[in-house]
């Protein structure tokens, strides 16, 4: 009895096989970074500068746009700290209203109704935020240094951090 060992269809079936394997494994990488990934987000560049502390009741402090391109508050976040007290407020108004050259911000660090934070523009100051975080806020102290950071919540990334002394 002669035993025949014919395995000449193992070869291309296995062939076959791993070509459509390879041919999925490269289309499902090629559609993951066709579909998902695009840019990344980037935050607003602009030039601020923390003008000013008021130190009257409510404390507040005002910042400046100097330049560069308009932030959309809807799409920011503010962080005013001194020392261990620290008060955020949350997105702020709406996407139409923007933060442009030549305006300022006046970010109040204790409330004294709900809103809390303002635009001033030509002739007029827009409420844009509800209440910070904690609610009830801070004074700022006299001869204290205050930090105001502005967030780009979309990208995540800061747009600004500035530092004054009250």
């Amino acid at each position: 009895m002669k035993i025949r060992n014919n395995e000449e269809a193992v070869s291309p079936v296995i062939g076959v096989i791993l070509m459509v394997a390879i041919t999925v494994i490269l289309a499902a990488v090629i559609a993951a970074f066709v579909f998902g990934m695009g840019p990344p987000k980037q935050a607003p560049q602009a030039s601020l500068r923390a003008v000013s502390v008021n130190l009257s009741t409510p404390t507040s402090v005002y910042i400046e746009h100097q330049g560069g391109a308009d932030i959309i508050l809807a799409d920011t976040k503010v962080i005013v700290e001194q020392g261990t007290n620290r008060v955020t407020y949350p997105v702020a108004g709406n996407s139409s209203e923007r933060f442009v050259a030549g305006d300022k911000i006046i970010v109040r660090t204790r409330t004294v109704s709900a809103t809390t934070l303002y635009l001033n523009g030509v002739n007029t100051s827009i409420p844009v935020a509800s209440a910070p975080t904690p609610a009830a806020g801070y004074d700022i102290t006299a001869g204290s240094e205050v930090t105001v950071t502005l967030v780009d919540v979309p990208s995540g990334q800061q747009i600004a951090n500035m530092r004054l002394r009250a």
